[in-house]
C-alpha cells in the first residue's frame, strides 16, 4: 500500500521553523561547501607548515581547560550544595561572577600585573635584589599555560552551574543512605553524587570546551597558535577564503568529535531518581580545618576570576579617567548595546515562535528542524563568521546579478560588511540560548490550558499572546538577558563581520589592550563585565529555588 503524501505540516509554524532552520544552517553548510571544493593549493601549504601546530596547540588547550574547569567547577559545586561552612551563602552566587568577565579581559589584566615590567616581578626584584630576568625564573604569562589559566578562571562557572543544579536535584534518600552506611562528605561525593551528576557535568565541560574553541582575544594576545587564530590570519592577512574555510571545516570536526565522544561515553548508562521524596538538602556541617579550607577553596576562584581583575580595571579607570571616558567610548558602548539588544529581541521572538510551533504542531519535520536551531551554539564564532560572509556574499551577488539583468543597475553589497551581517552572525550563534530556555519553560505548562483557550474561541496566536507569554515571561526575559550578555562579550565574530571603522566595546578593548594601552580601555572592559553581573545573580537565585524542599522552608538550608 502506497503511503499518501500529507500536506498537514504545511502551515505557518512548520514552514517558518523550516525556513529559520535553513537560515541558521546556511553559514555552516557554506563553510563545508567551500572547504570541500577544489581550489588553490593553500591547504597543502597549511598542512606542511602550520597545521600540525594548530592541531597540537588546540588539543593541549582543550585538555588543560577541561581538567581545570572540571576540578574547580565540580569541587565548588559540591561544597556549596551539600556542605555547611562560613561564607557558603555568598559563594552560591559569587562563584558565578567570573562568567561575566570575558577571558580576553582578564588576560589583559594579568599580563599587565605579571609581565616583567609589572608590579609583581618588580616587587620580587626589589625584595631579593635581582637585577635582570636572568637572575630568577618566573612563569611566562603569554604562553599556552597562561591561556589555559585565563580560560579556566572564567569558564569553570559553566561546569559549576550545571553540577550544582544536578547536586541540588539529587534524591535526598540516596545521600541519607550513604550517611547511614558511614560515608562522610567526600566518600559520598565520589561514590554516589558524582556518578549521578555525570551527565550534567559532562555537558558543562563540553560547553566550556566549545567556548575554548571559540576564543580569539586571549590566544591572539598571548600569540598561542590555535585554529581560531589561524582562521583569522588566513582570512584577513592572507586574504584566502578557501584556506580559512578549510581550517574552519577542520575545527568543526573537532566540535563534532567532542559532542559524539560525550554521547558515546554514556550511551548505555541511565541516571534515574528512584524516589519523589521532597525534603530540603540536609548538609554536612564541616568542622576544624575543613571549614577553613572550603572557604579558601571557594574564595580563590572568585578572587582571581572576578574581584582582582575588576579591582585592577577600576584602579586604571580612576587613573586614566579622562582617556577612559572619551566620547568615542560611549559611542562604542552604544554600538554594543544596540547590536546586543537588537539580537536579543529578535532571538527571543524567533525562540518563542519555534518553541510554540513545536508545542502546537507535534510533527517530526518541525522537531527535526527545531534541532538545527541549536546547531549554531556548538560552532565557534570564527567558523560562523566565515560562513556568514560566504553565504551573505552569495546572496548579495545573486541580488546584484538579478537587478543588473532585469533593471540594468547594480545594487552592490547590501548585507556583507554591514550591521545586518553582525546581527545575523549573533543570531545564528546564540539563538539556541533563547530557544532552549523558552522550550523548557513552555514544557511546564499543562496542555489543558491550550484546550481551554481553544474552547473559548482563541486561536493559536491569541492563545500564545494571552496565555503562554504571561506564564513564561520570567524565563523569556532571562533568555533575552543571556543572549544580550553573550553578544556584548562576543569578539571573534565581531572582528571579522563588523563594518569598516565600526567598533564595539569588545573590539575597542581588544585593540587598545593589544597596543599595551589597557588603562584607556579599562572603563570599557568594566562595562562588558558589568552587563553580565545581573544575569549571573538571577541564574544563581533560580537554581537555589529549583531545589525540592526549598518552598517548604522558605529558604535554602
Amino acid at each position: 500500500m502506497t503511503r499518501k503524501f500529507s500536506w498537514s505540516w504545511f502551515n505557518v509554524w512548520s514552514v517558518g521553523t523550516v525556513l529559520i532552520a535553513a537560515a541558521v544552517a546556511a553559514p555552516i553548510l557554506s563553510v563545508l561547501y567551500i572547504a570541500l571544493t577544489p581550489g588553490d593549493q593553500i591547504w597543502s601549504h597549511l598542512a606542511s607548515t602550520v597545521l600540525p601546530l594548530y592541531i597540537s596547540t588546540t588539543l593541549q588547550l582543550m585538555i588543560g581547560v577541561g581538567i581545570g574547569t572540571l576540578i574547580i567547577g565540580v569541587g565548588t559545586a559540591w561544597l556549596v550544595s551539600t556542605c555547611r561552612f562560613p561564607g557558603r551563602l555568598i559563594f552560591e552566587w559569587a562563584l558565578l561572577l567570573p562568567m561575566a568577565m570575558p577571558a580576553y579581559v582578564i588576560a589583559y589584566v594579568y599580563t599587565d600585573i605579571l609581565e616583567y615590567a609589572g608590579p609583581v616581578q618588580g616587587l620580587l626584584r626589589d625584595l631579593f635584589g635581582w637585577q635582570t630576568k636572568r637572575d630568577y625564573w618566573f612563569p611566562e604569562i603569554r604562553s599556552l599555560g597562561g591561556a589555559i589559566s585565563m580560560m579556566t578562571l572564567v569558564l569553570y562557572p559553566y561546569v559549576y552551574l550545571l553540577a550544582r543544579a544536578a547536586f541540588l536535584e539529587q534524591s535526598v534518600c540516596v545521600l541519607e543512605a550513604s550517611r547511614v552506611l558511614g560515608r562522610g562528605p567526600w566518600r559520598s561525593f565520589f561514590s554516589v553524587a558524582l556518578p549521578l551528576a555525570r551527565p550534567a557535568i559532562v555537558i558543562g565541560v563540553s560547553l566550556a570546551l566549545m567556548e575554548t574553541l571559540n576564543d580569539f582575544g586571549t590566544v591572539d594576545f598571548f600569540a598561542v597558535s590555535t585554529f581560531t587564530l589561524g582562521i583569522y590570519d588566513v582570512w584577513l592577512n592572507m586574504n584566502n577564503v578557501a584556506g580559512a574555510a578549510q581550517l574552519a571545516g577542520l575545527l568543526m570536526f573537532f566540535v563534532v568529535v567532542l559532542v559524539l565522544a560525550e554521547r558515546f561515553a554514556r550511551r548505555k548508562q541511565r541516571f534515574h531518581h528512584t524516589t519523589s521524596k521532597i525534603k530540603a538538602m540536609p548538609g554536612y556541617e564541616l568542622k576544624g580545618w575543613a571549614r577553613h579550607l572550603s572557604t579558601i577553596g571557594c574564595a580563590l576562584p572568585v578572587l582571581f576570576g572576578f574581584i582582582l581583575p575588576a579591582a585592577v580595571l577600576g584602579g586604571y579607570a580612576v587613573i586614566h579617567f579622562e582617556a577612559a571616558t572619551d566620547t568615542q567610548v560611549f559611542r562604542f558602548a552604544a554600538n554594543s548595546v544596540l547590536l546586543s539588544a537588537l539580537t536579543a529581541v529578535i532571538a527571543l521572538a524567533i525562540g518563542i515562535f519555534i518553541a510554540y510551533g513545536v508545542r502546537l504542531r507535534n510533527e517530526r519535520i518541525v522537531k527535526v528542524m527545531a534541532r538545527f536551531v541549536s546547531l549554531g551554539y556548538a560552532v565557534p564564532g570564527s567558523v560562523l563568521a566565515v560562513g556568514v560572509l560566504v553565504s551573505l556574499g552569495a546572496l548579495d551577488n545573486g541580488i546584484d546579478g538579478f537587478m543588473r539583468d532585469t533593471f540594468g543597475f547594480s545594487t552592490g553589497l547590501l548585507f556583507s560588511g554591514t550591521i545586518a551581517a553582525v546581527t545575523f552572525g549573533y543570531l545564528v550563534r546564540f539563538l539556541a540560548l533563547s530557544f532552549g530556555s523558552v522550550e523548557a519553560s513552555l514544557a511546564k505548562i499543562t496542555p489543558s490550558m491550550d484546550g481551554a483557550a481553544r474552547s473559548l474561541g482563541h486561536g493559536p496566536f491569541r492563545t500564545l499572546r494571552r496565555v503562554h507569554i504571561p506564564l513564561i515571561r520570567g524565563s523569556a526575559l532571562t533568555a533575552a538577558m543571556l543572549v544580550f550578555v553573550e553578544c556584548m562579550k562576543e569578539l571573534p565574530m565581531t572582528v571579522i563581520l563588523r563594518p569598516f571603522n565600526f567598533h564595539t566595546l569588545a573590539t575597542y578593548v581588544h585593540q587598545y589592550a593589544s597596543d599595551e594601552q589597557l588603562g584607556e580601555a579599562s572603563l570599557a572592559a568594566l562595562g562588558i563585565a558589568g552587563f553580565g553581573v545581573l544575569p549571573v545573580i538571577v541564574l544563581s537565585y533560580a537554581i537555589t529555588r529549583s531545589r525540592p524542599g526549598y518552598a517548604e522552608k522558605g529558604q535554602p538550608s
